[in-house]
């Protein structure tokens, strides 16, 4: 059905409909008016429908679900975070969530695509056909958009309690959600991530333990850092310990490191015996 066009063309058209929500939510900011939530909401799920088309059909070449170099691990990141917000940007009503949302979707995917080198080769058939091992990397990687999410909840908290500190109230920091609401979602976000990582790692370390070569060190070390950093951050947040502008502080920084260690798990993966040279093409 989707023949006529190749994968990375759906996943331009993808990255430009965020884009293009970027823009939109910039330009009713810098009017001063209420953000376009509508709109911006429809042009993100234009995109999410182009990108999981996109995805599809890197998966269908790959033979598996599209985890094998850094422009998929980061295509894959922000489709989870595009995911997530369409279920709790929409159930919440948070209209400025869209925005940043559109804004980091925007980023991820077009840094990615504009990096040539991040896709040089197509690894296939990465995972061995174990469902498990594929299961696991896909948890992985959408709790790493889940903390993405997080990431921006965090930021809007923070620029919430700017405003109060400085009484400022207007413009755009009137439609920002409440402390409380930014509050409550966070911890939500934090929780569920957490969880999926905490599953992730479970089924990952069943098979590191049976086969320890097949596993780089360096990423078991990397992605057990990260689970423990986002776990640790939970249980202080939970016994009331990190509170308030530190938690927000804490998601925005953890998230950033969490972003960079993608590219050193990637650079230490295992060479797959059947990965190929990509044939790069503009949409």
């Amino acid at each position: 059905m989707f023949a006529g066009m190749i994968d990375r063309s759906w996943l331009w058209l993808a990255a430009e409909c965020y884009l293009a929500g970027l823009l939109l939510g910039t330009y009713t900011l810098v009017r001063g008016g209420r953000q376009a939530g509508g709109w911006i909401n429809l042009i993100i799920t234009a995109g999410y429908v182009f990108q999981v088309i996109g995805l599809y059909l890197r998966g269908r070449a790959v033979g598996g679900c599209p985890l094998g170099n850094t422009f998929e691990i980061f295509q894959f990141t922000a489709w989870s975070a595009i995911t997530l917000y369409l279920v709790v940007g929409v159930t919440f009503r948070l209209s400025l969530l869209g925005y940043f949302t559109a804004c980091l979707a925007a980023v991820l995917t077009l840094v990615s695509l504009s990096l040539p080198a991040w896709d040089a080769t197509r690894r296939a058939h990465i995972f061995g056909g174990n469902m498990w091992i594929e299961f696991h990397a896909a948890l992985a990687l959408f709790s790493y958009g889940t903390f993405a999410l997080l990431a921006l909840t965090s930021a809007m908290f923070l620029l919430r309690n700017y405003s109060l500190k400085t009484k400022n109230l207007g413009g755009a920091f009137a439609f920002l959600p409440s402390i409380y609401d930014l509050d409550h979602i966070s911890v939500r976000l934090l929780t569920t991530g957490v969880a999926l990582m905490t599953c992730a790692v479970v089924v990952g370390a069943n098979y590191w333990l049976r086969d320890p070569a097949r596993v780089s060190l360096v990423k078991v070390l990397i992605t057990v850092s990260v689970w423990f950093a986002y776990s640790f951050t939970l249980f202080l947040r939970l016994k009331g310990i990190l509170l308030a502008k530190r938690f927000g502080w804490v998601c925005v920084g953890l998230f950033g490191a969490a972003l960079a260690s993608l590219w050193v798990i990637d650079s230490h993966r295992h060479p797959a015996p059947d990965a190929t040279p990509y044939e790069q093409s503009s949409p």
